[in-house]
């Protein structure tokens, strides 16, 4: 599962962390899309890279 504190809104689980990138990705880019119209949200530039938390369990 992601998350973002930066595009407020975004969520996505995937069954692979690469699978989950890629829908966070998606997720994040139709956000920021449907926010470019509203003047007040000003999201941040996604970046190439990035750290990320990982949990594991078994």
């Amino acid at each position: 599962m992601a998350t973002s504190d930066d595009v407020q809104g975004l969520i996505a689980q995937g069954r692979t962390i690469a699978e989950t990138i890629e829908i966070a990705r998606d997720v994040a880019k139709k956000l920021i899309e449907t926010q470019k119209g509203d003047a007040q949200a000003k999201l941040p530039k996604i970046a190439e890279s990035f750290d990320y938390p990982l949990i594991v369990a078994t």
